[in-house]
């Protein structure tokens, strides 16, 4: 056989990709590199993109915090190979333990990593690992990459585009937050972290023992891996490579800033966990304090809850159910709602009625949806008005009248108001920081502190620390409190 063969008509979407690229100096390396990415669109992506973050997750609400970890980032930012681009740090109200950056200078980290970290030259090396996936490219180097295999970019959910709620540029930038970087780009990005975070002047050596605590985390029985670990992969002895790398940044320096006990204080009273104010489980059970309702979702089903989803899908993945608030819902009822969606184009037909769910008014049915490039999709549908809120729920399983689809009209049938005090009247746990009043071990320490509903071991990881190991008088402790 040749060793040369013609071109075929599968591999023209191929060359048309590589005709249509073009390339870009790399800020870090200088080199020109392929992409079809350029630095304008990370740019609009970037920016684009900070609306669905925001809505999706919620921004912390502590103006001092936000201050603090944007005055750090900027601090970084400025050290590294893109200083006059115009970054943004901010502080998501999200309970996993996890950091991101967009492209274009976008940078988020969420409340729950904060929690865990222990000086202000930790936050500097996170923000500066951030910042080395910006400066080094890597999210266009992914994009990329998946447009030459066909990958592409999918919405990962039921809903036809006709239902998405952002720009093409703000969907694919909400996207992005999920796309795993390679341990190559981790290593890099690790490498650039610590010399930017010693350039603008902090102590890297810090920064091992933040891998020491999320794989720690990873580690602790029954705990999810943490968000940081699942898109940040292990690219090795991550500690131990950063305690090189470290060791030789700062080899020959002065004078490097650590700030242990202002970041310490600087999260006193930050939320830890999930805030049951905006919707909590209790097994198959949901309650939504805030907004007065529950529901029941099918036994067994994996959940998922964010500030503007909650979903739940069956083990095998044939089946989802999806809650959300229904745009420009305005005032209308469920029925006319469903009408003005397919006035406007959004569903090509429907097939359902009125009917009350827990005494409100609601619109139960199937949607048909078509999507450019794909085959239509049938969608279970139902949409709920309570008050000034009309409740949005989509669903779809692997054939139309089958169990699963059943279990999602259950679902939505379970609609009640929420009445319970003792549901509605919950709060979150908090970080407290106290100050050691006398030497001892951590574990002895924390319980005479005052230690709060959390494990110990928990708590430990928190600090740095193991539960035996000795603590002096005067150290800053983070303990766990309900508040009231």
């Amino acid at each position: 056989m040749s060793r040369f063969r013609p071109w075929t008509v599968a591999a023209l979407p191929v060359l048309l990709l590589f005709m249509l690229a073009g390339c870009a100096a790399n800020p870090v390396t200088g080199r020109s590199e392929l992409s079809f990415i350029t630095p304008e669109q990370e740019l609009e992506i970037g920016k684009q993109g900070y609306g669905p973050v925001v809505q999706e997750y919620g921004l912390y609400d502590d103006g001092t915090l936000q201050k603090y970890v944007d005055n750090v980032g900027q601090k970084v930012a400025r050290a590294s190979h893109l200083p006059n681009l115009e970054w943004h740090f901010t502080v998501v109200d999200d309970p996993t333990v996890n950091a991101f950056a967009m492209p274009g200078g976008y940078i988020y980290i969420t409340r729950g990593l904060l929690a865990y970290l222990n000086s202000e030259a930790q936050l500097a090396g996170v923000l500066g690992h951030e910042i080395g996936h910006v400066t080094r490219r890597h999210t266009a180097a992914r994009m990329t990459q998946q447009q030459l295999y066909g990958a592409g970019f999918m919405l990962g959910s039921i809903l036809s585009p006709t239902f998405q709620r952002y720009s093409g540029a703000a969907q694919q930038g909400l996207e992005l937050l999920f796309l795993k970087f390679s341990r190559t780009d981790e290593s890099q990005a690790d490498e650039l972290g610590v010399a930017y975070a010693v350039k603008a002047g902090y102590d890297a050596r810090e920064l091992p023992a933040t891998y020491t605590m999320l794989q720690r985390l990873g580690d602790q029985s029954g705990q999810r891996l943490p968000g940081f670990l699942e898109t940040h992969p292990e690219p090795g002895d991550r500690a131990r490579i950063t305690t090189e790398l470290a060791k030789q940044a700062v080899a020959g320096k002065t004078g490097l800033v650590i700030n242990e006990n202002a970041f310490i204080r600087s999260v006193d009273s930050i939320l830890y966990g999930q805030d049951p104010r905006q919707g909590y489980f209790e097994g198959d059970r949901y309650f939504h304090p805030t907004l007065a309702f529950q529901l029941s979702f099918p036994g067994g089903w994996q959940h998922r809850d964010s500030r503007s989803t909650v979903a739940a899908g069956d083990a095998g993945q044939t089946a989802v159910i999806q809650l959300t608030a229904a745009r420009d819902g305005g005032t209308l009822s469920p029925a006319a709602f469903v009408a003005k969606l397919q006035a406007d184009g959004s569903i090509s037909s429907s097939d359902g009625g009125s009917e009350t769910i827990g005494g409100y008014a609601a619109w139960v049915g199937r949607l048909r949806v078509e999507t450019e490039g794909a085959p239509s999709a049938t969608l279970d549908a139902a949409f709920i008005r309570k008050g000034a809120d009309l409740f949005q729920f989509l669903g779809q399983s692997a054939k139309l009248g089958d169990a699963n689809e059943a279990k999602i009209l259950a679902t939505v049938r379970s609609f009640r108001d929420l009445t319970d005090p003792a549901r509605i009247q919950v709060a979150p746990d908090r970080v407290r920081v106290r100050t050691v009043d006398a030497s001892g071990a951590f574990d002895a320490v924390s319980k005479r502190l005052g230690g709060a509903p959390a494990d110990l071991q928990t708590v430990a990881i928190m600090n740095n620390l193991e539960p035996a190991e000795q603590v002096l008088t005067g150290t800053l402790l983070k303990l766990l409190a309900r508040m009231r």
